[in-house]
């Protein structure tokens, strides 16, 4: 017996139908994507050719921002180092974490401990089946209690001082901070290129695991941060490249040219691997560029240290193959919406009380209606300068709270109508003035609550 065209065409359109959900479950059931997040030290909003740096040419980055979503308002938790690292590792505001300043060797130069309690990224991806690697600097503590390994990451080989002191010889005031996992080791060359060769090998050693899970890498480099120490041909290249160049800023392009080619080969390796294609991988500097040191922070005002922009408005992208498709976007983000956003790529619910919001919508579709938030900038420092004070900033819409020094005034800036900076409104806005404040205050005294010095 013949089947009537009606009934034909009925029949088709429930294969078809069930066709489009078997498609749906397959996608729905897929393997999560691998989540890459490569952190650049010191590197300032201009010094990128992409970002308008004219002296300076970062092909790999500049492709991998054209790629994916680049960001013009991305903002790192805090100018200086341990305290944005810390918010982006947490999902929360630095000091609500422990981390309101840099964590250094020696006790009476330092200025936070990240809380045992804080649940970290690796920590909460792990839940979802990831393997975890940080490979690189670390900076969040050098006990025990803080070791990358105790925090989640199950492959460490990187560095947990602060800054290196040398490029070539991987110490800080003389102490050995290089490590695979909690084991000294001694590896020889420039830290850029170490770190990026321990990172193709684990990318390497990943592509041969005979389980199908996702992982999470966390490289973060130390290059552009002091002592400005490129090797000796990239130098030579910019030297010959740009004439007329001062020294002192031919040695920065030099240092990120060559950290540069460094995330090329990551990338290349990720791709030869086959694993380019399943994985989400978002790019970022911790805080602005160090000027005194040839650092270019486009036409904003300040740099690393600084609350002003210059300070805190980083270069940023996100790329994940045939997911995110490629555009420049002027959303504000934050560091600390990582977090968020990696747990909600991995279909997995993040951990409770977070400051961060993601953005994955916008990622997938282009398109993602701002929340209305107040930002918070914190850095506590000590020395002769600071003397264990704080600095702090706000932002409310084109509304910015400064206070760049511990011994500075309070100001107020419309950045819509003054995005350098140059006009303090806080007599001629008063009633906004007071309402950020209120806000302001608020803010200090729930960080006020979580210690940032370890218990004796």
């Amino acid at each position: 017996m013949g089947f009537s065209a009606k009934v034909y065409n009925e029949l088709s359109m429930r294969v078809t139908l069930l066709f489009l959900v078997l498609l749906s479950i397959k996608s729905w059931a897929a393997k999560n994507p691998n989540i890459v997040v490569i952190v650049a030290d010191d590197l300032g909003y201009g010094d990128l050719s992409c970002y308008g740096a004219k002296d300076l040419k970062s092909p790999h980055l500049d492709s991998l921002m054209a790629s994916g979503l680049r960001f013009t308002n991305f903002y790192a938790n805090c100018p200086v180092c341990s305290p944005t690292r810390a918010a982006l590792l947490s999902g929360k505001y630095q000091e609500r974490v422990g981390v309101p300043g840099v964590i250094r060797t020696y006790p009476e130069d330092n200025w936070g401990y990240l809380s045992p309690s804080a649940t970290l990224l690796p920590q909460a991806l792990k839940k979802e089946g990831y393997r975890t690697a940080a490979i690189g600097k670390w900076h969040l503590g050098l006990d025990d209690e803080a070791h990358p390994n105790t925090r989640g990451f199950d492959h460490f080989h990187g560095f947990l001082g602060d800054m290196m002191d040398d490029y070539y010889k991987h110490r800080r005031h003389g102490q050995h901070y290089m490590r695979l996992n909690k084991e000294k080791v001694d590896p020889e060359g420039h830290a850029t290129d170490i770190f990026t060769d321990w990172t193709i090998d684990y990318l390497a050693s990943e592509a041969k695991e005979e389980e199908d899970a996702p992982f999470f890498l966390y490289l973060a480099y130390n290059a552009p941060h002091t002592p400005i120490q490129p090797p000796k041909d990239w130098l030579e290249k910019v030297k010959a490249r740009e004439e007329g160049i001062d020294n002192k800023r031919a040695k920065l392009v030099a240092l990120i040219e060559h950290m540069d080619d460094s995330i090329g080969k990551v990338i290349a390796a990720l791709k030869e691997n086959d694993q380019w294609k399943d994985t989400l991988l978002l790019f970022v500097s911790d805080n602005g560029g160090q000027i005194n040191v040839g650092g270019n922070c486009g036409n904003l005002r300040g740099g690393k240290q600084d609350m002003y922009e210059g300070g805190i408005r980083v270069p940023a992208c996100a790329v994940w193959p045939g997911v995110i498709k490629p555009a420049t976007t002027d959303f504000t983000a934050m560091t600390m919406d990582i977090f968020p956003t990696a747990m909600e790529a991995a279909r997995a619910t993040s951990a409770e009380g977070l400051d961060g919001q993601s953005f994955l919508p916008l990622l997938k579709t282009g398109l993602q209606v701002a929340k209305e938030r107040d930002l918070f900038f914190t850095r506590r420092e000590g020395n002769l300068r600071y003397m264990g004070e704080v600095s702090w900033a706000m932002k409310r819409g084109k509304w910015k709270l400064v206070k760049n020094s511990p011994m500075g005034p309070w100001e107020l800036f419309d950045l819509e109508k003054d995005p350098l900076e140059t006009t303090d409104l806080t007599k001629l806005q008063a009633p906004i003035f007071r309402d950020l404040a209120a806000a302001m205050r608020g803010h200090i005294q729930r960080g006020g609550s979580v210690p940032w010095q370890k218990p004796e």
